[in-house]
C-alpha cells in the first residue's frame, strides 16, 4: 500500500520506477482478508486537471468525503513521466516546460483545494502533485483508497499517455472508482435511490455489497437491477421486448439469490427488484436519471480477467446522468 501522503506534496515522481512498466507498478501485495476501505487512513481521492468535469467531481468527492468521515486527497498528474516500448520509463527534461507543468499543477491543485474546502468546510484535505501521468498516479495510489473520484470529462493533460484517463483508471484501478458527469449536482437527486446493476455471477458481489452499504449510509432504498442478456434484443425489431414469463420466474430466482446474505445484513435497506431481457446499460442509464448513485461491477458476467472492463460499465461511466461507481474485486 502507498506510504502516508503529506498535507502537501509536490514530487517529480510518486511511484517507484524500478523494473516497472506501464500498469504493473500499482500492483501491492495485501491479505486478501483486509479491505483497504475499511482502515482509518483510506483517503477519497479525486484526480483534477482544471476543468470544469474536473471541478463537479471535486464538489462531489468532497461531500462524499465529509459524509463518510475521510480525508479527501486531490491528486494532480503533470504528465512529465511516461512509458516508451522500446526505451521504458522516461522524463521530460526541457526545463522551460517541467516549470511551466509545475506551474499549472500549483495553480490547478490550489483551485481544487479551495473548492473543495468551500463546499465541506470540515472536510480534511491534502494534495498531492507529481511528474507521473494522471492515469498512472491515480491507479497507484487506488490501492490504499476508500475510493477514487473524477470527472466525465477532462483536458488531456501536458502529455496523453495511454489512451482516455477515465477509461485507464476505471479498467485498471483497484477498489472503488467513482465517475460523475459533467454539471452533476447532488442537491437534484436527493431522495434518490442507489441503483446496482447484477448479472448474476459472483462477478457481482463486490458490487452488491458496495450498493448496500451505500444505500445503508444514505438512508434510501436501494434498487437491483438484472438483464438476462446483455445483447440488445429490442433493437433488431425496433422495440423493448418482453421477459418471457418462465424466463422471468428463472432470473427473479437468481436475482433474489444474490440478494439474499446481504439482506439480512442490512435489513433496514428497502429493496426493489427488476429484471429485464436484455441491454442492461441502457436500463441502467435509464435509472441513472432518478438515482444518487449506479453501482456496477468492472467486469462483465463472464468474469475473466483479460476482459479488465465490462462493456456495461464502459458504456455507463460515459453515458449515465448520476455518478457511477466500479468496483474492482479485492487482489488475489
Amino acid at each position: 500500500m502507498p506510504a502516508a501522503v503529506p498535507t502537501v506534496a509536490t514530487t517529480d515522481r510518486a511511484i517507484p520506477a524500478a523494473g516497472t512498466t506501464s500498469w504493473e507498478v500499482v500492483v501491492t501485495s495485501q491479505d486478501d482478508e483486509t479491505d483497504p476501505r475499511q482502515s482509518v487512513s483510506a483517503q477519497v481521492i479525486v484526480g483534477v486537471d482544471g476543468s470544469r468535469g474536473s471541478d463537479t467531481a471535486v464538489r462531489w468527492a468532497a461531500g462524499y468525503a465529509a459524509g463518510h468521515g475521510r480525508e479527501l486527497l486531490i491528486v494532480h498528474g503533470m504528465g512529465l513521466v511516461g512509458d516508451s516500448a522500446l526505451t521504458g520509463p522516461y522524463a521530460v527534461w526541457q526545463q522551460d516546460v517541467i516549470d511551466a507543468a509545475r506551474t499549472r499543477g500549483a495553480a490547478v491543485v490550489e483551485q481544487a483545494e479551495q473548492l473543495a474546502r468551500r463546499t465541506a468546510p470540515d472536510v480534511r484535505v491534502a494534495t498531492l502533485t507529481a511528474g507521473e501521468s494522471p492515469a498512472t498516479l491515480l491507479v497507484y495510489h487506488s490501492a490504499g483508497a476508500y475510493a477514487v473520484v473524477l470527472g466525465s470529462t477532462g483536458s488531456a493533460g501536458t502529455l496523453e499517455h495511454l489512451g482516455s484517463t477515465l477509461l485507464a483508471v476505471t479498467a485498471h484501478s483497484h477498489g472503488a472508482v467513482i465517475v460523475v458527469p459533467d454539471g452533476y449536482s447532488e442537491a437534484d437527486r436527493a431522495g434518490g435511490p442507489v441503483v446496482v446493476g447484477i448479472d448474476g455471477s459472483p462477478v457481482s458481489e463486490p458490487a452488491i455489497a458496495a450498493a448496500f452499504a451505500e444505500a445503508a449510509e444514505r438512508d434510501t432504498e436501494l434498487v437491483a437491477v438484472h438483464a438476462y442478456s446483455d445483447w440488445d434484443f429490442g433493437q433488431f425489431a425496433g422495440m423493448v421486448a418482453p421477459l418471457p414469463d418462465a424466463a422471468t420466474e428463472a432470473e427473479t430466482a437468481i436475482l433474489a439469490e444474490r440478494l439474499a446474505g446481504w439482506q439480512e445484513k442490512y435489513p433496514d435497506v428497502p429493496i426493489v427488484r427488476q429484471t429485464y431481457l436484455s441491454a442492461p446499460g441502457q436500463r441502467l442509464r435509464e435509472w441513472s436519471n432518478t438515482a444518487q448513485l449506479l453501482v456496477v461491477g468492472s467486469r462483465g458476467r463472464g468474469g475473466f480477467r483479460g476482459l479488465l472492463f465490462g462493456s456495461t460499465s464502459n458504456y455507463l461511466v460515459q453515458h449515465a446522468y448520476c455518478p457511477v461507481m466500479v468496483v474492482h474485486e479485492a487482489e488475489k
